[in-house]
Parts: structure tokens; sequence; C-alpha cells
């Protein structure tokens, strides 16, 4: 494991205040927006330390640069959350996720661990620097509580996605313990530890309304009792977590549209409840501290960006109950347009420069139905497939949000400036309704679920819920029981960002959704099961878009082979072996 070792606290001041600033001032290699601007500087003189309020928030933001990193945001728990369903897939050099056969030295999950105890150790050294600071005068009350609450609420926060994604890991409470050498906690203990942080977080962080403008996107109080509750359901304590889930309430609410969600103007909204902010800091390359938002155009079309590295099953598109508009919001196909009002207002699909000069030499996946330069994502007859003809046809239209981008990877523009949101209002919605269910309040948790399904369909949202239709193309049957219910509106409502798989697994019913939505169909004639029937010879088993089954402890993440290197008394996750 990777920690910033740092000596005892009375003896070795300096040492700490050397490793904390340095940290603060990585920052501007990076991505940047709003709290996180900051003017580095290389004069540090040890008089200088820490002497203005601002060298304290410095600090602070520190912590939240631990997630300005596409490897671990995309590469890793976005993947986790999407790739594990099988409703998207990889096509890039990460296709091992399509079988569930994650090598123990694949390096984004190592980045992943790397820098979530990187941004431990820092929330760490940073616990009593702020207390310093308080005491000596140097921070307000109400500034330095406010510090102190967003420290434990990105730790807690760390801690739930570690646990999360790996099971137990070793819990690493307070600066240079055991030198990284400390053994796994169990995923219980870990859990327990997210939710004596986030409970302090709650006390001392002020609510989203409270925050001045240039502090928006800051932890807040209500970002603290989300989080508290998701790790209390992880848990089985339903009770107190409906309780805290309760606290937003007034708080925050669902945008009218749900297709403003996860628009590029609708940033910070109304129903956000905690997102990493994002700004492309000038000309940016792939070596550019590896903090660039490629997350967005990995999702597009090979047609498109020259990338399509993900792509949707076909099977999450027509799962989609009729009249639902999260769909197309969430995955286009063949013959559909985006139908974001960014990408519309740019021009729409046809506007992207690969568009423009495919549709000039007439390369026939350009040319639209009308004969003019193709506006839909493919057509009926000529679905993007990519080059090789390797993909489904289907790609996720949450993805494909910002207007700034042009798509064209010869251009810095490539580099996506939008936030990337971990939680919102609508799944702390969706978590009540399970929490009402489990306390047995199923009326009341129906009713909380109608308000997210009412949104979905515009107005009243039917009566009888159901999936659109199996992946086989049958009706599916009505949705009665209200746990199930629960679990197809975390798919329907959250597919495509950061949560569904993670919601599964916390339920307890990972393994059974994957088997119900593409376990038991092995029919490759079907226009659905085989998306690529114009190439007989690729149809949905190369990808594993049925017959799918989720192995035994193969819903983790191995643990890093590195960090078993580094630190001996790691073991591993038993589906990777020893």
């Amino acid at each position: 494991m990777r920690l910033i070792n740092i000596k005892d606290m009375k003896l070795k001041k300096l040492n700490i205040l050397i490793v904390s600033m340095a940290a603060a001032m990585m920052i501007p290699i990076g991505c940047k927006k709003g709290f996180l601007d900051q003017t580095s500087t290389s004069k540090f003189t040890p008089d200088s330390y820490f002497q203005k309020a601002s060298d304290g928030i410095a600090l602070v933001n520190a912590i939240y640069d631990t997630y300005q990193n596409a490897d671990l945001l995309k590469k890793s728990i976005w993947y986790y959350a999407n790739f594990q369903t099988h409703d998207f897939y990889n096509w890039g050099a990460d296709r091992f996720y399509n079988n569930y056969s994650i090598p123990v030295d694949f390096a984004p999950i190592e980045v992943f661990w790397a820098r979530a105890y990187v941004g431990i150790a820092r929330a760490n050294s940073a616990l009593p620097i702020i207390a310093q600071m308080k005491a000596q005068g140097i921070l307000t009350a109400d500034l330095a509580n406010r510090l102190t609450g967003e420290i434990y609420f990105l730790r807690g926060m760390t801690y739930y996605y570690l646990a999360a994604s790996f099971g137990g890991v070793p819990l690493e409470l307070t600066t240079g313990a055991n030198a990284g050498l400390t053994p796994r906690s169990s995923q219980d203990d870990v859990f327990k530890q997210v939710v004596t942080d986030l409970q302090t977080a709650a006390g001392l962080l002020p609510w989203k309304e409270a925050l001045a403008p240039a502090d928006l996107g800051r932890a807040t109080k209500g970002a603290a009792y989300a989080y508290l509750g998701a790790a209390q359901m992880w848990l089985k304590d339903y009770k107190d977590a409906l309780t805290n889930f309760n606290q937003l309430t007034g708080h925050y609410t669902l945008l009218p549209k749900f297709v403003d969600v996860n628009e590029y103007d609708h940033q910070n909204s109304d129903e956000s409840v905690f997102e990493v902010q994002f700004e492309v800091a000038g000309t940016q390359s792939w070596g550019a501290g590896n903090e660039v938002a490629w997350i967005s155009d990995f999702s597009w079309p090979e047609e498109v960006s020259n990338f399509g590295y993900d792509y949707a099953n076909p099977g999450l598109y027509y799962s989609y109950q009729t009249g639902d508009t999260r769909k197309l919001a969430t995955v286009i196909g063949p013959g559909d347009q985006n139908v974001s009002p960014g990408i519309i207002g740019r021009g729409g699909i046809a506007g992207y420069p690969l568009v423009v000069a495919g549709f000039a030499s007439k390369d026939p996946r350009y040319i639209g139905t009308d004969g003019k330069a193709i506006n839909t994502c493919g057509t009926i007859a000529l679905p993007w497939y990519g080059s090789d003809k390797g993909r489904t046809g289907f790609y996720c239209s949450k993805m494909w949000r910002d207007p700034t981008l042009d798509g064209n990877s010869g251009t810095s523009t490539i580099f996506g400036a939008q936030n990337q949101i971990l939680l919102r209002y609508a799944e702390v919605l969706l978590d009540k309704a399970e929490c009402q269910i489990q306390t047995g309040d199923v009326s009341g948790g129906l009713a909380t679920l109608q308000v997210v399904r009412n949104r979905a369909f515009g107005g009243v949202a039917p009566a009888v819920m159901q999936d659109g239709a199996k992946y086989d193309g049958t009706p599916a049957s009505p949705i009665t029981d209200p746990l199930q219910m629960v679990y197809s509106e975390y798919r329907h409502e959250l597919s495509g960002e950061y949560s569904t798989f993670y919601d599964l697994r916390r339920a307890g019913v990972a393994s059974a959704f994957i088997k119900a939505a593409y376990g038991t169909v092995d029919n490759s004639t079907n226009p659905i099961a085989n998306p690529n029937k114009l190439d007989p010879s690729n149809d949905g088993a190369v990808h594993g878009l049925y017959n799918t089954t989720l192995p035994a402890g193969r819903d983790l993440y191995p643990i890093p082979q590195v960090e078993r290197g580094l630190n001996p008394n790691l073991t591993q996750n038993p589906a990777y072996g020893n």
C-alpha cells in the first residue's frame, strides 16, 4: 500500500508539513474547477506553512484531487458499476470484463487503490493540522469545522468505494500507521468506519444551499447523510439508513426532465448530491497527470470518436418499458438520434467532424436514410458496429452529452470538461424506497418509487411495472414483488452512471439479476441476441451477450498484485487465487 509515511507528530512536525503542503500544491497539474483553483508555488519555507486560511483550504483540496483521475473514475468505478452488470461491454484492451476475468495486475485498479490510500493519507495528515490552525486562530471555528467535515466525508466516501469494490480493505486512520503493512479488515468493519466518519462529517458540514457560489461542489451535509445511509444499507441497518435519507427532504429535488440530469449545462444541479468537478486547463494530452476526462469519448461510437471502447448490451435497450423517457437518454442504437439538448444544439450527430468527412467521401456509414449526412447512431440497415464489426451498435447516451467535444482524437478538444455525478437524489429516493420496504412500509416504499417513475414517464407512470422485453425479444412479465421493483429501477434509472452494480451487490441480488437478464438465452438467430447479424461469424456469444453467469466471488475486484507485493499482510479475494 502506498502511504505517506509521516513520523511522530510532535517530534517530526516539519515532515508532516512538507508532505501535506506538497500534496496540496499538486492540484494545479490536474483538471480543476471552482474551489479547486489554486496558485502553485515551490518556495517552501518552514515559517510559511499553514499560516493563512487559504493554506488550510488548499490542504483539504488536495484530498478532493484523489478523484480527478480518469483511471479511477472511468476504468475502475464506472467499469465496475456497468461492465459487471453486462448492460455494457468493453471493446478496448480491457475485454476481460466481458467474461469476469479481471487480472490481478490490471493497472487501473492499482491506480484506484493507490490514489485512494494517498487520499486517505492526506486526510489523516490534514486532521491534526486543521485542528492546530483552528487553535492558533488562523482558521475561524466555522471554517475549521467545515474543512474538518470535508476531511471526514472524503475519507469515509473513499473507504465506501474501496469496500464496495474490493470487500474488506486495510483501515488506516492515523498518520504513518504501520507503514502500510496493515492487514485487511472485514467488509462490515470498513463500512462501520464509513458510518463513523460520515456521522462526524454530517455534524460539521453545511447544507448545499448554504455554500457560497465559489464553493459549489464541495462536500455538504446532504452528501454526508446520503453516503451514510448507503453505508448503513451495506450493514443491513435499514431503519437508521431511512432516517438519514429523510434528512435530505426539502434540500434536494428531482429535475423536471430526466434528460437534463446528465446535461452539460445542468452540472451541480438541484438533484446532484455529489459530483467530481472537472475542467480542462489548457491543451491536454495523454501525459497530463492522467487526469483528463476522456471519460465521455470512450463511450461514443468509433464512427464518431475514433474510440468506441464502451458499447451497450441491446438487452438494456429493450428492457425499458414503453413510454419511459430514460431509454434514449441512457442508451441509443441503430436509427436513434441523440436526444441530448446540448448535442442537438450543436447540430446533432451530423455535426461531428468524422461524420462530415465521412459523408463528403460518400462512406455509406455516414449517409442517412434521407440521403443526407447521417444524424442517427447508424441505421437499422447499417448499424455502427465499429471498423471490425465487433460492437453491438448500441451506446451509452448518458456519456454523450458534452457539446464542447468534437469527437476527433486529433484535436485537444477530445478531452472533456464535464463533471461526473457520483450520487444524485433519484438514487437516494430509490435507496429510501428499498429501506421502507425492508422495514415493512411497503406502501410508503412504492409511493417513493412512484416519484422516480413519474418523472421517468413525464407525468404519471403506468400502474403496471414491467421490463419492456426480455433479452430474447419476448414480452416481459409484470413485476409484482416490491423489492424487485426497486432493483429494476436501479437499473433503468442509474445504468451508465456510477452506481448500478454497487446497488445490486449491496442488495445481494447481483448474480440473480445477471442470470435473469442474460443467463437463459441461447438464440443466435434472434436479432436482439445476435445484434451483429450482418456478420454471422460475430454473434452475441463473442461478447458473452447471452448465457451469462457471474462466477462466484467475481462480484469483487481482485486485490492489486502490486499492493500485495508491497504489503505481505494483504490476502487475495478467494476467486482470484492465493
